[in-house]
């Protein structure tokens, strides 16, 4: 079962597809959108991911951070964001210590959730029903 609604987000530090190291304290103060998915460059995570691609300047109007996060290394993160154009960090969670602490662990790879974490640090929204093709839309407007 997902965390829920009013929970504090867990604290998480990992590598993004250029090597930085992206710890969610960093981003105190804004709206975070963690986007768990299962792989890079299959078809589902790729329209997932070209969603949030497509809609990304919604997202900065409205200060939101967007951060895919998968089990897959740094390099195929980086491969990934490369050969679609994506303007948001990709997370590398190779040990899949993330994926634990969100209770997203699929058994190797991360299932298929998105958190809203709130500029205090708590979940404000939790899909675990995700339509890939409108995800990021469905995320704008839950989000009002």
């Amino acid at each position: 079962m997902a965390l829920q609604v009013g929970m504090d987000a867990p604290a998480f530090t990992a590598k993004d597809s250029d090597g930085n190291t992206i710890s969610l304290s960093d981003l105190a103060g804004k709206t975070v959108v963690l986007y768990f998915y299962p792989k890079d460059d299959t078809p589902g995570c790729t329209k997932q991911a070209q969603s949030f691609r497509d809609n990304y300047a919604e997202y900065q109007g409205k200060d939101m951070v967007v951060l895919g996060v998968s089990r897959d290394n740094e390099a195929s993160h980086k491969q990934f964001q490369e050969k679609y154009g994506l303007p948001f960090q990709l997370l590398a969670d190779t040990d899949g210590t993330i994926t634990t602490a969100y209770d997203v662990d699929g058994g190797g790879y991360a299932k298929r959730v998105t958190y809203i974490i709130d500029a205090n640090g708590k979940i404000s929204y939790v899909d675990e029903k995700v339509n890939t093709g409108s995800h990021a839309q469905d995320i704008l407007a839950a989000m009002g």
